[in-house]
């Protein structure tokens, strides 16, 4: 069923500009716009609760500079971000 899959490396060192009350929301704002910038006729961005449990597991103030995530576009438009798994599930803060 899944037309696409992509793999990205999100660079998340924006965060350093923003307060620290924000920078997670920011990360997941980011993210969306990552995505529906780099995968076409995208209509629905669905991102995986592993994912913004891992972006919010350092509170909100401390997120990795940047994180490896999993794109799958289906053919309905609908597109789910997820963290990889396997041996590349790691995140080089």
């Amino acid at each position: 069923m899944a037309e696409e899959e992509y793999m990205y490396t999100i660079s998340l060192k924006g965060a350093k500009n923003i307060p620290a009350v924000a920078r997670t929301n920011w990360a997941i704002r980011h993210i969306r716009e990552f995505v529906a910038r780099h995968v076409p006729d995208t209509e629905t961005i669905w991102i995986d609760p592993e994912l913004n449990e891992k972006l919010w597991s350092g509170a909100r103030e401390k997120i990795p500079s940047k994180i490896r995530v999993k794109v799958i576009h289906f053919e309905d438009n609908l597109v789910e971000v997820s963290l990889p798994k396997g041996k590349d599930e790691e995140t080089e803060e």
